[in-house]
């Protein structure tokens, strides 16, 4: 992972739009995780609020980069465009209303940097594609959360059999809420993981979708069984809102693209990669810099070209948002 591969660089993004209210504490809450090597990249999609201003405390911090889109990605291309734009070893994303415990990143990062998994030869290893008896390496290190939703209830999501949902819904039945999901947005990931598999479908399932391409092309995934996020629902949480709830035409046409691809690896045993397309990718302000890495994952020729001219042209965008 990097020169010591027990003290890896996390990068955690945050992406974010029109969140002002809520930003200043999901930086902070980033920033107090005891895992010490850490860079936090706050994506701000061309919101149109007062986050700039929210923001602004916490850059003189040299471990914070806040990052300006020019013009409206969507979730999903808000995540691509943090992952093109920075290099660290390992790769965790908080939404701006996460409230992630301390240690999450450092539990993580535990697991991740383990060096004693074996493959026990108990288990059918070549489901996965590996071999009984070798080393593995963890791909993603997810959590336990809970959930706070609107009317005030607090649930918690410990169904790791949840993860699988997509593939045998008949082991779903018994949850507390329809998709009692284990949270793989807030996942700790090895950045080769990127490198493997692409990025982000460009659609509100994207973390679905994601989750479903690193179990069904063997990728490891540890869970650490303890709630290390607290979610909030609120009304106009891309699950709560009318326009993408999970009963909304725009989500339902979203689960038949991620139900597709299940049914393609039903016939090849491998789901594709999902090459980065933001052809469009701009940037108005970038506070640091000196902290935009180029992460090498699989993109289209007018992404890498974007990227291309994002770089060099950054401190003149640091210096013209002055």
């Amino acid at each position: 992972m990097t020169s010591d591969p027990l003290a890896p660089l996390v990068d955690i993004i945050i992406p974010t739009f029109n969140r002002a209210h809520l930003i200043a504490g999901a930086i902070r809450a980033a920033l107090d995780q005891s895992w010490w090597n850490i860079r936090v990249t706050v994506i701000d999609d061309a919101g149109t609020d007062a986050t700039h201003d929210a923001v602004q405390p916490f850059l003189s911090d040299r471990r914070v980069n806040y990052i300006r889109l020019a013009g409206n990605l969507g979730t999903a291309n808000a995540k691509n465009a943090g992952l093109l734009l920075t290099g660290g070893d390992a790769v965790t994303f908080h939404d701006s209303d996460d409230i992630p415990h301390r240690d999450k990143v450092l539990h993580q990062v535990r697991v991740l940097t383990a060096q004693d998994i074996g493959a026990d030869e108990c288990l059918n290893w070549k489901l996965a594609h590996k071999e009984a008896g070798q080393r593995l390496e963890v791909s993603a290190a997810l959590t336990h959360h809970e959930l706070i939703l609107p009317d005030g209830r607090r649930v918690e999501i410990r169904r790791d059999i949840s993860l699988l949902d997509d593939v045998f819904p008949n082991l779903q039945m018994g949850a507390w809420v329809p998709g009692e999901w284990t949270h793989i947005n807030s996942g700790l990931f090895r950045a080769d993981v990127f490198r493997r598999l692409g990025g982000f479908e460009d659609c509100i399932e994207e973390d679905r979708e994601f989750r479903n391409r690193l179990i069904l092309n063997g990728e490891i995934i540890w869970i650490v069984p303890e709630l290390l996020l607290t979610k909030i629902e609120t009304p106009d949480s891309l699950t709560q809102s009318a326009v993408s709830n999970y009963d909304s035409t725009r989500r339902k046409a979203d689960r038949q693209l991620v139900w597709q691809k299940v049914e393609e690896w039903r016939q090849s045993g491998t789901v594709a990669t999902v090459p980065v397309d933001i052809p469009n990718l701009e940037v108005s302000f970038v506070s640091r810099p000196d902290l935009l890495r180029r992460r090498e994952i699989p993109a289209t020729l007018g992404t890498s070209a974007q990227v291309d001219r994002i770089l060099p042209s950054a401190s003149a965008l640091q210096v013209a948002a002055q």
